[in-house]
């Protein structure tokens, strides 16, 4: 049986990606600071802190998985803002860290790391996996120095090093200080009180490709099977939506009357006005495409928020 080592696994697409695998018939390791209820009960699950080198090559040591996928990260562009120190190091050292412990395992385990679409220059075109890279954030930045070392180590090592730079992407579970999840939490809030209310925005006439969480992470195991670990995949829909018309819909998800008031607070000091993938490479090369559309997501993910 294929084993996989995924630190990071309490997050948000940890759970996900674990039931990806496990379907697949692969044996799942997991590692974060510490265990929660949404990881899988067939997970065998191990703290450890990946700025921890030592407890990092002792884990993949008494492990020697075949696979390892690395999660664990600052995933949030306003929360790099907030810590822009600690997004390096968790991004960056901590990445180190596991790609230092894997190099002196053998044999030597395939490594899966995941960029960012905010890794890219603004642009208002379909962004191809050939499109500069210029972030405009902490968390972008983090992820563009995580690719070099990427490249360095590939050279210098001769690791295999799968790397994809995905597009937003959510559903259900996601933390509620991400756009959607808010909006959707907000709207099923007002719903279940039977009354009228109000819900805060930011920057709304922002267009944005969003994925299913379960879309992207059968992208990851697919890329990660892939013999060629040296391309990158853009992983998005191809398709953008301004944030005013996924919140519309998730308005309208509900029978009362509700609001929106604009909160400048709420707004990014920089923002894109367009970010859109073109996902041309991964649906030629792996025969990838999503199978979700982000109606439905937004709609599970309000259904999720009503029953609490």
């Amino acid at each position: 049986m294929k084993s996989v080592l995924i630190f990071g696994i309490s997050g948000f697409v940890g759970k996900y990606l674990s039931e990806e695998f496990i379907t697949n018939g692969y044996h799942v390791e997991g590692s974060d600071l510490q265990y929660t209820e949404n990881i899988p009960s067939e997970v065998c699950f191990t703290a450890c802190d990946i700025l921890n080198i030592n407890a990092v090559t002792k884990l993949i040591k008494e492990k020697s998985p075949e696979y390892i996928v690395n999660l664990a990260a600052v995933s949030s562009v306003s929360t790099s803002w907030e810590i822009p120190s600690a997004t390096i190091s968790v991004n960056v050292i901590g990445t180190l860290n596991i790609l230092e412990a894997a190099k002196t395992v053998a044999p030597m385990p395939k490594v899966m790391l995941i960029g960012s679409s905010e890794e890219y220059q603004q642009s208002i075109n379909a962004i191809t996996e050939d499109a500069p890279l210029n972030a405009n954030n902490p968390y972008g930045i983090s992820k563009m120095t995580q690719e070099l070392f990427v490249d360095l180590y590939r050279k210098r090592y001769h690791m295999e090093i799968a790397y994809v730079r995905p597009f937003n992407h959510t559903g259900v579970g996601q933390k509620d200080n991400f756009v959607l999840p808010s909006f959707c939490k907000q709207s099923a809030e007002i719903e279940r009180s039977g009354k009228s209310g109000v819900i805060h925005a930011g920057n709304l006439d922002v267009k944005r490709d969003f994925c299913d969480v379960r879309d992207v992470v059968r992208a990851y195991r697919m890329i990660l099977e892939n013999k060629n670990s040296s391309t990158i995949y853009n992983i998005g829909s191809g398709h953008a939506y301004s944030l005013s018309e996924l919140l519309t819909y998730i308005i309208s998800l509900s029978s009362q009357k509700i609001e929106v008031l604009i909160d400048s607070d709420m707004c990014r000091p920089v923002d894109s006005p367009i970010v859109v993938c073109d996902n041309n490479k991964i649906k030629m090369e792996l025969g990838w495409e999503p199978e979700y559309s982000i109606f439905d997501t937004l709609r599970e993910m309000y259904q999720y928020y009503l029953q609490d």
